[in-house]
């Protein structure tokens, strides 16, 4: 084991805290090629090999660092985006969760849980340690896709974050873009932020999207309607896209280094 493998394997060792977050995009069979290919156009990754009994999953590889966007083809279901935590041993992981709110649905040898507003996640052992950079475009700009949100109704919210900020001992802290919204404090090593959403509606099951930092919004938005993606509402700080499996993502503001507003 290489030395960066191994400081992210004493990060965990007796917390069974995440080292890791991947997020998995659950894509339905009808639309899943299309969708594939946009998502490898929109971060500049590449697919990996298919692999599993069905040759249902692959990962999308970035230039640099290890892969943190996973894909599955679903044949029923879908489109979601669900959360692969990276752990040390997923079985006590999982056992840790359930004793914070978390439903066991399967353990498959990765372990599969709703938090305590149904959002699907699973606890996996897959290695990764290195961050990949910002993809730099032919403009000279930079993006990259490193937010999962949680989309949460109003009367489950504070039940949630907290389960969220508890799950990876992240502090849950407000967002200077709107009081609507929050984020859980993640170390510098792991390749997604996690946002959290107060929705309007008052009940319901906790959703994700996915949201792209970009340096230049407006370059970005436009490179995704060139590669099919669809627009469907404009903001002062973020642009709301759909993508070809018909999941609504974001592309915002933020800067591609830190993930945080400039």
């Amino acid at each position: 084991m290489d030395t960066d493998q191994h400081r992210t394997c004493s990060y965990g060792i007796g917390m069974e805290l995440p080292f890791w977050i991947s997020a998995f995009l659950d894509l339905p069979a009808g639309t899943h090629e299309p969708a594939v290919r946009f998502w490898e156009s929109t971060t500049g990754c590449h697919r990996s090999v298919p692999r599993g009994d069905h040759r249902e999953f692959l990962s999308l590889l970035p230039p640099d660092g290890d892969d943190f966007v996973r894909v599955q083809r679903l044949d029923d279901g879908g489109p979601r985006v669900h959360l692969d935590l990276h752990v040390i041993d997923p079985r006590r992981s999982a056992d840790r969760a359930i004793g914070l709110g978390a439903t066991e649905v399967a353990d498959r040898g990765h372990v599969v849980l709703t938090s305590p507003g149904g959002l699907p996640f699973c606890f996996v052992s897959h290695p990764a340690s290195t961050r990949p950079a910002p993809t730099i475009w032919d403009d000279g700009s930079t993006s990259l896709l490193d937010q999962v949100c949680l989309d949460i109704p109003s009367s489950q919210y504070d039940e949630e974050c907290g389960f969220w900020s508890a799950l990876t001992t992240w502090e849950h802290q407000p967002s200077p873009i709107s009081e609507e919204f929050g984020f859980l404090e993640r170390p510098p090593e792991v390749p997604i932020r996690l946002l959290t959403q107060r929705l309007g509606e008052a009940s319901g099951s906790v959703r994700t999207h996915l949201d792209f930092a970009a340096e230049d919004r407006p370059a970005e938005v436009r490179r995704h309607a060139i590669l099919g993606a669809q627009l469907i509402a404009e903001h002062r700080e973020w642009t709301v896209l759909r993508d070809p499996a018909g999941s609504d993502y974001c592309i915002t503001d933020r800067d591609p280094k830190s993930g945080v507003i400039g």
